[in-house]
């Protein structure tokens, strides 16, 4: 009998080991980055890498190294249940490349991560109103898709929990080392008719410099930035403007924008203009007549913005708040802002809005514009409640 002596040889060719890592690194990305809305730019890139490297490894499925290709680990489930019942037993069957099992939960990771991109953008388009479904998305359609995307990702990460137990499970029973396979790209095999796969070089460092140039493309205005004009990643749409709401409301605080109020609270507002938080506004009738009208004309039923949409979705209609921080939307966006925020000199105030959104003024109020001010030293601060 013929003595074979194992040899290493490339399985892996190193663009699937390219995006496979890739594939790590924007996954954990945006799952860490998911949920705050601070990183909300972030998040969407981490998103569109992942929509493209799908996109990449579906192309390559077709076009790729044997090993690489789909019609090499694509079977049917009777193939999947035998590997299955045999698979803690001596008669084991082994697999150069994918098992079937493996093989079917590529597929599964690729057609869940395409659905949870897309989603995603579904999101994007219609709760932020950008992406490129960008006004083509009503901000309920939008809200369904962002339930539709949490819950999605979820199912994703326990396939990828399922994934990495079944790795673990195969290197132990076969003595292999699999995730050090997919960073090397070589498997020992004592088959004769094993071939090492091309490389495909070129390639893989095509997909880095792609992914590298989109990044630094995506996130250079973060570099050019300055303190006097700081970098807002998404702009939001240019709302209605009135001098003399500026006038009168920016006389003493910032001139918050009418869609930050349902209509019925800007009319009580207006109608205690003697009773204004203890100041007498004393507007004559053209002025209060004016304002009246720009307020029923842009106030938070008119969903021009997203904060809008949310606050007329989550005030009930007996309900007219005199309050911006008394709504329900502001205060579930707030209550997991540290006490020593709202303490700090800059921010005096649960109203003063500009500390934190450098978009305040416009009134869009945008995920992303939002930066919590810093202080070198918290502990000089007062540590009386607020």
């Amino acid at each position: 009998m013929k003595l074979v002596i194992p040899e290493a040889k490339r399985i892996w060719d190193l663009p699937i080991r390219v995006f496979h890592w890739l594939l790590v690194s924007a996954f954990i990305l945006a799952w860490l980055t998911q949920g705050e809305d601070r990183y909300l730019d972030i998040h969407v890139f981490a998103g569109y890498l992942i929509l493209g490297l799908f996109l990449f490894r579906i192309g390559w499925g077709f076009w790729g190294s044997h090993y690489a290709c789909f019609n090499s680990f694509a079977c049917g489930w009777r193939s999947v249940w035998r590997y299955l019942t045999i698979l803690l037993t001596p008669q084991r069957q082994h697999f150069i490349g994918h098992n079937p099992i493996g093989g079917w939960a590529i597929l599964l990771i690729l057609g869940l991560g395409l659905v949870v991109t897309l989603t995603g953008l579904l999101t994007l388009g219609g709760e932020e109103q950008h992406g490129p479904l960008a006004g083509l998305i009503s901000f309920a359609w939008g809200d369904i898709g962002h339930e539709c995307h949490e819950i999605l990702a979820w199912l994703m990460l326990g396939l990828i929990g399922i994934h990495i137990a079944g790795v673990l499970v195969e290197s132990r029973l076969h003595q292999e080392n699999l995730i050090k396979a997919m960073i090397t790209g070589y498997k020992n095999t004592s088959t004769e008719d094993t071939a090492s796969v091309a490389n495909h070089s070129r390639l893989a460092i095509s997909l880095i410099l792609v992914v590298l140039s989109s990044g630094g493309s995506y996130f250079y205005g973060y570099f050019t930035q300055t303190a006097e004009h700081p970098y807002l990643p998404f702009i939001g749409p240019q709302l209605p403007d009135n001098a003399t709401w500026r006038e009168v409301c920016g006389e003493c605080h910032l001139a918050y924008h009418p869609t930050l109020l349902p209509a019925r609270s800007w009319q009580r507002l207006l109608n205690e203009q003697h009773q204004h938080f203890e100041e007498d506004l004393d507007l004559d009738a053209e002025t209060l007549a004016e304002l009246r009208q720009f307020a029923s004309d842009n106030a938070a039923e008119t969903h021009l913005t997203e904060p809008a949409w949310q606050i007329e979705q989550t005030t009930p209609l007996n309900q007219a708040p005199l309050r911006i921080t008394a709504t329900a939307y502001w205060q579930e966006q707030h209550e997991e802002i540290p006490k020593q925020i709202w303490q700090h000199p800059l921010v005096k105030f649960k109203g003063h809005c500009n500390a934190c959104h450098l978009d305040a003024e416009q009134g869009t109020f945008e995920d992303a514009a939002m930066r919590l001010p810093q202080h070198s030293d918290f502990s000089q601060l007062s540590t009386k409640p607020h």
